[in-house]
């Protein structure tokens, strides 16, 4: 590749920290900052703060030599060509993105520019975001002609964000002058050119040598938008695909056959038509309410997403109905709950359907022992063992003694149920699964009572031969 690139990170969170690595498996150097001085510690002494694939194997190869860790903003600043923001942008009270972590930032930035620099928003931020950045810096005294800022939004899936970043469908770029836009295709050369593929340490994925990745480059504006429509747009397809469930059960008929059958429509594709729990996580939520945001405050009347977000919500209630008709009345009941994270692959719980629902069941009555295989330690920060709540080792001992198991997350593990141990140790042959990973008949062959999402209702009848009903 060019010569490589030395360049600044501020953040170590899931997007920070997954893009300091990838900057570094690329070639370049890389300072990645944080001013959590426990967290870089960790990160200097060989942990990781986040459950990632990959993210393990690439922090020991490149810890200390392609990337260091670092509470010196400053310093990192000046040694930097491209200085890359990646702090937290949370939802504030009205959905509108808290810039205050990037303000605070872009200050400290400011203190440290000596000669040109190329500052670049990575973090999930509204339109016109590259605009307040330019005016920070101005008011404290740059000069103009020593910085550009750029958009390069992050499209990255966690627990498969390694890969979605040195695999992307798509770089895009948002610069106001070649001069910075050329910094930025020097950056990500060996992702355009392929030269990364081609190298024998690559981690292998849907790109290649011969099918790199394709960069984009826009207005700033433009990719700051196109990041969040893509995000609505997603949360979108699940809450129509929810909606079209809950239809679907009405009448007998299978989602999972229908999401199929639509999803061979090229115009419309297979990705994020799978009924459930809804949308959960650090990203679609915030981004959602922030998107709709904008949009007021440009007077633009987005209703569509107000109807997404409601459908979302009104989606974890469906389950929680599903699951107190099942059991009749769910004051004294024990459950087993599979599932803490918003989704498999991560321990993040933030938004996570799975956690609302499991208050939902606490609030009603129900004791519930919970298993997850990467996210109990984060989850029982939020909700701490009590009389009621407990964490299990495995999923057969949260099964263990449960009058119904729930499943709540779409981890591997919890599809490769051993469903005769299972039926064993649970108390009453009953589950229902908000995520769809197992076929009705399967599940009536075992001898369970099997209630899923868009699909009809199978008991098993009382003289022990199976049939299906509608609920």
């Amino acid at each position: 590749m060019s010569k490589p690139v030395s360049i600044c990170v501020i953040g170590s969170g899931y997007v920070g920290l997954v893009a300091a690595v990838c900057f570094a498996e690329m070639g370049h150097h890389v300072a990645c900052v944080d001013n959590d001085e426990a967290k870089v510690k960790l990160l200097r002494e060989g942990g990781a703060p986040i459950f990632e694939r990959h993210l393990p194997e690439l922090l020991a190869r490149h810890r200390g030599r392609g990337v260091t860790f670092t509470t010196d903003l400053a310093g990192a600043v000046e040694q930097s060509e491209a200085v890359f923001i990646a702090v937290g942008t949370p939802q504030g009270d009205a959905g509108a993105a808290d810039l205050s972590y990037v303000e605070a930032v872009v200050a400290e930035i400011a203190r440290s520019i000596h000669g040109y620099k190329v500052i670049v928003e990575k973090s999930t931020v509204p339109v016109y975001t590259n605009e307040w950045i330019r005016r920070v810096l101005h008011r404290r005294g740059v000069d103009p002609q020593s910085f550009d800022v750029l958009s390069n939004p992050e499209f990255l899936r966690e627990g498969t964000a390694i890969m979605d970043f040195l695999h992307p469908d798509r770089i895009v770029v948002g610069a106001s002058n070649e001069r910075s836009a050329e910094v930025m295709r020097r950056i990500y050369e060996p992702l355009t050119s392929g030269s990364y593929y081609a190298g024998p340490d690559a981690l292998p994925g849907e790109r290649s040598a011969s099918a790199p990745a394709p960069l984009l480059v826009t207005s700033a504006q433009s990719a700051e938008i196109i990041k969040h429509a893509s995000n609505a747009f997603l949360a979108l397809k699940i809450s129509f695909i929810n909606a079209v469930a809950n239809l679907a059960e009405s009448v007998d008929a299978d989602i999972v056959d229908i999401a199929a059958g639509m999803g061979m429509d090229s115009r419309i594709g297979p990705s994020f038509l799978s009924a459930g729990l809804g949308y959960g996580g650090s990203c679609f939520p915030k981004d959602v309410a922030a998107f709709h945001w904008v949009a007021q405050q440009q007077g633009v009347n987005f209703q569509l997403l107000d109807e997404v977000r409601k459908i979302n919500e009104t989606q974890r209630q469906v389950f929680f109905n599903k699951v107190r008709a099942a059991l009749w009345t769910l004051r004294g009941k024990r459950l087993g709950a599979l599932g803490l994270a918003f989704k498999g692959g991560t321990d993040d719980i933030r938004e996570s359907p799975a956690i609302h629902v499991i208050q939902m069941l606490l609030e009603a009555g129900a004791s519930v022992t919970a298993y997850d295989p990467a996210a109990m330690e984060r989850a029982r920060e939020l909700l701490p063992p009590t009389e009621k709540l407990s964490y299990a080792t495995d999923l057969y001992a949260a099964a263990t003694d449960a009058d119904a198991l729930l499943i709540l997350t779409d981890w591997k593990e919890f599809s490769e149920i051993d469903l005769t141990r299972l039926k064993e140790v649970i108390r009453f042959p009953i589950v229902i699964d908000g995520r769809n990973l197992y076929k009705p008949q399967e599940m009536l062959d075992h001898g369970f009572t099997y209630l899923s999402v868009g699909r009809p209702a199978c008991y098993q009848a009382e003289e022990g031969r199976p049939r299906k009903s509608l609920m």
